[in-house]
């Protein structure tokens, strides 16, 4: 059987897009079950399968409009003026939380305090009054949480 040229194009642009779709919903929040994920007081494997980048992680959390760690925090980020203090300092969070909880805190906070005011960074329900452009939609990404959590093991005294 002999395909035509318009029939092999078409079989490739298919298989192109449904590999793309798999691509772009690949750690996303859309099947984030965290009853499925937490265990114990953390969420121990990486959202993304892969380890996060310290050096992007960094950088997303000093970005003030991405995760914005400084608003609450203070940091060792000495370049960044106006370090908040309504949560705990994170220079040494390595030293006093395991990874697994450090990933818990950022994906819902609210799990381990419901009274926190920390923002739920990797979940997209459950909320009220939310904004239409951030409704069914997370904080941060999937890759940004591992890289968040790579810069802060690296915290410790």
């Amino acid at each position: 059987m002999k395909l035509k040229p318009t029939l092999i194009i078409l079989a490739g642009f298919a298989c192109v897009v449904g590999l793309a779709l798999a691509v772009a919903t690949h750690g996303q929040a859309a099947d984030f079950d965290l009853n499925k994920v937490k265990v114990g007081d953390g969420v121990p494997k990486s959202l993304t399968g892969k380890p996060g980048d310290p050096k992007q992680g960094r950088k997303a959390a000093i970005n003030r409009k991405r995760g914005n760690c400084l608003a609450c925090h203070i940091l060792p980020v000495p370049e960044q003026a106006d370090h908040g203090n309504i949560g705990p300092s994170l220079s040494d969070v390595a030293s006093r939380m395991s990874e697994a909880e450090i990933r818990l805190r950022l994906i819902d906070p609210k799990v381990s305090n419901p009274d926190t005011i920390m923002p739920s960074f990797y979940k997209k329900t459950g909320f009220h009054r939310v904004q239409k452009k951030w409704q069914g939609k997370t904080i941060l990404k999937a890759q940004d949480i591992e890289d968040i959590v790579a810069y802060l093991l690296t915290l410790k005294e």
